[in-house]
């Protein structure tokens, strides 16, 4: 029902017409009820003209006072929040905003005003969004949109009015907010009132993503204004286990204010997403050091070249121990971390980075998880190959595609992650032959690989014989040399 207080309280009009609204809440089962219930509350306390309609396997309405759509639009459970599409597009010309959400995201009346100021200044196909937000026992903050190959899109910031926006490439929060002319927009377009379908995204995500990801709205973050562009994920389920910590979020948002500071549009290393189902085999961000490649290093090394430097952990290791590190980062962004921990960074794409390093030599050359998403990797290697020092080893950390962890995810999940051609995948497919053969054809020889045992696998890596490590790993390690 609509928000009595707004109906009956003159004092909250203003000279504009306040906007009715029209809120979906997807909610199955009922554990996260405590939650629904603040979020309701929100709601109805909000100076807005608000109807409120919860999308849920059991009835609610008696709970809770509101609309309930029951049951689910296919026989999966995790179609639940696809019912917010026909709810919208039979209610398209009743309300001026149109917001989605799940049951455990708290949006409130601060970030629906600020919703609509920034809206007014941003061109049609630009659309605000939010980033999640959750709070440790200690009260910390954590970022659990910012993980994985997620990242902040350097080249996309932009200045609208007063407001310094990016686009981040996980565009998944758990709730959106349209207006009625953009809501008309995505279903003109006829890609947002969809079955229930899986893309970039699981089906629970890909339901709060289709008007960016299908219906022609690029999602913006107001990164200077955060504060109302952050919404609390009440369940807090990832702190701890998943997400970015604030001094590394901090690093990054500054480093996009600088960015807009400067006026300019810095290049990527690369293409670091794949477009194979859930991004599989895409760049990570903040992978930690591995063991396995760590060893390999020289230990006489005193130079070390890093080629896709992400937020630096293997890198400020050696930084750690003593060794001079030259990085050339995915971005400007990401690298924040490594340069305060001593990382000398190069950078600029892949062109301009081999430019300014002309004339130098490095004991050891790393590439961790990238060689198989450049589109040349044979011209990688050999462009770089000629700064290694006489005996020094490159070490290529690359997915084993081949493996049996590979194949039995895929079976199990019912989809492929083949990349066949990289035109289609953005990713060449990467295994024992086809890494060795770019290195011999790059000039490089004496190549051994290696395999990184899948962690279900790891306890067996004493026993089985040595030829059959390779199949059980999910990750290659192949080291290589300079012909000399």
């Amino acid at each position: 029902m609509m928000n009595e207080r707004v109906a009956q309280d003159p004092a909250c009009r203003d000279s504009r017409p306040l906007p009715r609204m029209l809120v979906a809440i997807a909610s199955y089962g009922s554990s996260n009820d405590r939650h629904l219930e603040r979020i309701i509350n929100e709601y109805r306390s909000m100076a807005f003209a608000v109807d409120i309609v919860v999308l849920s396997n059991i009835d609610k309405r008696a709970k809770f006072g509101t609309d309930c759509i029951v049951g689910t639009p296919s026989r999966n459970p995790w179609s639940l929040p696809f019912a917010h599409k026909k709810l919208f597009a039979e209610r398209r010309d009743q309300y001026d905003l149109f917001i989605y959400s799940e049951d455990d995201i708290l949006v409130t009346e601060r970030n629906i005003s600020a919703w609509l100021e920034v809206m007014r200044v941003l061109p049609e196909n630009e659309i605000a969004g939010f980033l999640r937000v959750e709070y440790g026992e200690d009260g910390q903050r954590n970022y659990p949109d910012v993980h994985a190959h997620f990242h902040w899109d350097a080249a996309s910031v932009r200045r609208r009015g007063d407001y310094v926006l990016a686009h981040f490439t996980n565009e998944h929060a758990a709730c959106f907010i349209l207006t009625r002319e953009q809501l008309r927009g995505a279903l003109r377009s006829g890609r947002f009132d969809v079955a229930p379908h899986e893309g970039k995204y699981d089906l629970l995500c890909t339901a709060a993503t289709d008007p960016y990801t299908q219906c022609g709205l690029t999602k913006f973050i107001p990164v200077s204004h955060l504060e109302e562009f952050t919404v609390h994920h009440l369940s807090n389920k990832y702190v701890g286990r998943v997400g970015a910590i604030p001094e590394e979020f901090d690093r990054q948002t500054g480093a996009l204010l600088q960015i807009a500071e400067q006026g300019s549009r810095p290049p990527s290393l690369l293409a670091s997403e794949t477009k194979l189902p859930r991004g599989a085999y895409s760049k990570d961000y903040y992978e930690p050091a591995v063991p396995q490649v760590l060893e390999r290093i020289p230990y006489a090394a005193r130079s070390v070249l890093s080629i896709g430097c992400g937020s630096g952990s293997t890198e400020s290791w050696l930084v750690h121990q003593g060794i001079a590190v030259t990085a050339i980062p995915l971005d400007p962004v990401i690298c924040r971390g490594a340069a305060e921990k001593g990382v000398e960074i190069i950078e600029g794409d892949l062109r301009g980075a081999r430019r300014r390093l002309e004339g130098r030599q490095f004991d050891c050359i790393l590439m961790l998880k990238v060689l198989h998403l450049f589109p040349k990797p044979v011209d990688v290697l050999s462009s770089f190959g000629d700064l290694l020092a006489p005996n020094a080893p490159i070490i290529i950390q690359s997915p084993n595609m081949s493996g049996l962890p590979a194949i039995w995810r895929q079976l199990r999940n019912g989809r492929i992650e083949v990349p066949r051609t990289f035109e289609i995948a953005n990713a060449h497919f990467s295994d024992r032959g086809n890494v060795e053969k770019w290195c011999r054809k790059a000039g490089l020889s004496s190549v051994r690989t290696v395999g990184v045992p899948h962690r279900r696998a790891a306890a067996l890596e004493d026993i089985v014989p040595a030829i059959a490590k390779l199949a059980l790993s999910s990750e290659m390690i192949s080291i290589a040399r300079r012909e000399q």
